[in-house]
């Protein structure tokens, strides 16, 4: 992981959800790919810090999750 960020960067990118998201309490986390990051974000909290990741390390975030 590289930092938590709120940088005008996170603004230009295009999020997706999960279409496993939108349960009764809405709670899901967004994610958008960069060509040198991954980032994630509450899809809450839009406005919000996001996690930044390398696309090696989220890789094996997510094989750990």
């Amino acid at each position: 992981m590289h930092s938590t960020t709120r940088t005008n960067e996170a603004a230009d990118l295009i999020w997706k959800k999960s279409s496993y998201s939108g349960g009764a309490e809405g709670q899901c986390v967004e994610i958008a790919e960069a060509p040198a990051a991954v980032h994630i974000r509450d899809s809450k909290d839009q406005t919000g810090p996001s996690l930044t990741f390398a696309p090696a390390a989220f890789v094996q975030f997510v094989s750990q999750v």
